[in-house]
């Protein structure tokens, strides 16, 4: 039985890959700041609490761990309290890396894998898709912090590690933009986005939960990053697919994007109007060809399974 130490198990990302690693065979061990179980862990999960920069047994923690898959972050804080956000930043997203990465190597730990971002590469792309051969371009604290989580592994040579690069994951349980998005189609209102020529990549959490178990258990994968996403879309086109899992018309105005940017200069929104009419696309053809990974699910498929969990959930309008 395959013995995998997970951080972040009680996030997004997290819960469904314990789910898939507990109905692989694994046994899991879940790092947590809380002392409270992660939500959907079962009684065979060993807990173990833990804070970055904070005195840890590591022997303890990495005693039989055979892989480690490193995805607790600091993401994006909507109201930041923190007095100094880049020191708290690169303290959960650099020196808990560090620790676990030092830790892994000094126990013999098989492979760790390090759940980074697409945000390495930048923010938008021009023309060609981001790729492995793409020079980092950060633009944010987040995405800062990542990369020099990534060359943080890199200098750790005593483990080896595969570093996944995806852009924005949606699925059941999605929060942020990608739901608002949601909530604004299922209520039927018109969205000034049908002039928008953009490209945007995504990766539905099924396909990204196997990704990160294909780099878990082949060996091939070790020393490695890859770029993983599957395929692109426009962002009204992205409103339509939405519109027909959710069962609602899509109401789309066609606003000059000159126009939308404008607005979100004024409202205070330039980085949410940016994503919205920007493109970003990435090329994972390496994670496809070298490990054999490929979406299983389809756009349509993993959004009519997010538009079925948004129709459970209680603050989804009762009109469906």
């Amino acid at each position: 039985m395959t013995t995998y130490l997970v951080t972040g198990a009680s996030g997004f990302v997290g819960q469904a890959l314990c789910a898939a690693l507990r109905s692989s065979g694994g046994s899991l061990r879940l790092l947590t700041r809380n002392s409270s179980a992660p939500p959907g862990s079962t009684a065979n999960d060993s807990v173990i609490r833990a804070e970055p920069g904070a005195a840890t047994d590591w022997p303890r923690v990495m005693q039989g761990v055979d892989c480690v898959v490193h995805l607790a972050a600091r993401t994006h804080v909507m109201r930041e309290t923190a007095a100094d956000p880049l020191a708290e930043y690169r303290r959960v997203n650099v020196d808990l890396t560090r620790d676990l990465a030092r830790a892994a190597a000094a126990a013999g730990v098989r492979q760790f894998v390090f759940l980074s971002s697409i945000k390495v590469n930048g923010e938008v792309t021009h023309g060609a898709a981001f790729s492995e051969e793409s020079a980092p371009h950060p633009q944010d604290y987040y995405g800062h912090t990542k990369w020099e989580a990534e060359q943080v592994l890199a200098a750790e040579s005593g483990v080896a590690s595969v570093i996944l690069r995806p852009p924005l994951v949606y699925g059941p349980g999605v929060r942020g933009n990608f739901l608002r998005l949601m909530r604004a189609v299922a209520r039927g209102l018109p969205l000034p986005l049908g002039a928008v020529a953009n490209r945007r990549s995504l990766v539905y959490l099924g396909n990204l939960v196997d990704a990160i178990v294909i780099c878990a258990t082949q060996a091939a994968a070790a020393g490695r990053t890859y770029l993983i996403a599957d395929d692109a879309v426009s962002t009204p086109d992205l409103v339509r697919h939405l519109a027909v899992a959710l069962g609602k018309p899509a109401r789309l105005l066609n606003v000059p994007p000159p126009v939308l940017k404008l607005a979100g200069a004024i409202t205070g929104k330039t980085d949410a109007m940016a994503r919205l009419t920007g493109s970003l696309v990435v090329d994972s053809a390496l994670i496809r060809r070298e490990l054999g990974w490929h979406p299983r699910c389809t756009m349509a498929q993993g959004l009519g399974e997010t538009a079925r969990w948004y129709y459970r959930a209680a603050d989804a309008p009762q009109t469906h």
